[in-house]
């Protein structure tokens, strides 16, 4: 496998909040050159459901040598929604294709079977994440009725969508897929999972990725990583949910100790893994939890705790690398 790429969020809205505010096009463009030029990244994928911020960031993403993931987001959005919004999307990818400039790969959505309505039982997306993170979901033969019908009709939407977004857009597609999701990759030219390893499938982890090679098609994790504290890998894709949001301000709903070596052993086991069984390519999520401010004298309220981030983003916006950016830099230098 290459280098690994980074996750670069542009802003995500949805319950009333967002996980980037401040959008200033000056510190995006440092970002980003720093994601080519200081962790060696051949790509990064430009995430969000704000179609703007996403042409601003690809467009910046582009001028520093990287191959870009277009990524629209879209949330809490019904079907005859969201293949509009990801359609208009494709259009805006296609125009930064056509600069010429680098790679432009199109992921239509993320994980919209509970992203987004009409899949899986919950009116917002915060509902949804947790009846899937439930274990007792996997148990009820009720529940799992209700949810395997639910997958089913994602599965009907994805042919439209394909369709709708190659009528606009010329180079490759995918979709980033949850471990859960069965997708039709005889649509698509990638077939991409977010592949989050936790104590609960690390067992099969590798198997379930590999078993995705019967398609004959790359293979690529569009997400991969975890939070800085320990325990945190055995949480994996579910390790930010130690937040309270239903206090003001936001705080941590527990004791965790900080620990940045976590992200380090998950980052090079993980990259081990994706080797042994060829993945195509990999992407480290994230480089920033924005909206997930670093309080070192204020672990209650410390939320890059919660965050995946590559590196520590204090109230100021100001950021310093984890251990894990030395990590993920030297790795990728290694590979270049």
């Amino acid at each position: 496998m290459p280098s690994i790429g980074v996750n670069y969020d542009t802003g995500l809205r949805y319950d009333g909040r967002s996980t980037r505010e401040r959008f200033d096009l000056a510190e995006v463009r440092r970002d980003l050159t720093v994601i080519a030029d200081e962790l060696h990244a051949p790509a990064v994928r430009v995430s969000g459901n704000d179609p703007d911020r996403l042409v601003l960031a690809g467009e910046e993403a582009l001028a520093a040598g990287l191959d870009v993931w277009f990524s629209p987001v879209p949330m809490d959005l019904d079907p005859d929604e969201f293949v509009p919004f990801l359609t208009d999307c494709a259009r805006h990818a296609e125009t930064l294709r056509e600069s010429g400039r680098g790679e432009v790969v199109l992921v239509l959505g993320c994980e919209l079977s509970v992203f987004c309505k009409g899949f899986v039982p919950g009116d917002t997306s915060g509902e949804r994440l947790a009846l899937m993170a439930d274990p007792a979901t996997w148990t009820d033969p009720v529940k799992l009725t209700q949810l395997q019908a639910g997958l089913a009709r994602w599965g009907d939407v994805q042919q439209q969508l394909a369709a709708a977004a190659r009528s606009v857009f010329g180079g490759r597609i995918t979709y980033a897929a949850g471990l859960w999701e069965d997708v039709n990759w005889d649509l698509f030219d990638i077939v991409s999972v977010d592949a989050y390893r936790d104590a609960a499938n690390a067992a099969t982890f590798a198997d379930e990725l590999a078993a995705r090679k019967k398609w004959g098609k790359p293979v690529v994790a569009t997400e991969f990583g975890c939070c800085a504290y320990v325990g945190a890998a055995d949480r994996g894709g579910t390790g930010w949910m130690i937040v309270n949001r239903s206090v003001d301000p936001p705080a941590i709903n527990g004791a965790f100790e900080r620990n940045e070596e976590e992200q380090v052993e998950y980052l090079f086991e993980l990259v081990e893994e994706f080797d042994r069984i060829e993945l195509a390519a990999a992407f480290w999520f994230s480089f920033a939890g924005f909206a997930l401010p670093h309080r070192p004298d204020d672990p209650e309220h410390d939320l890059d705790l919660s965050s995946y981030g590559l590196v520590a983003v204090d109230d100021d916006g100001h950021w310093e690398p984890k251990a894990v950016f030395a990590a993920l830099g030297g790795l990728n230098a290694s590979r270049s």
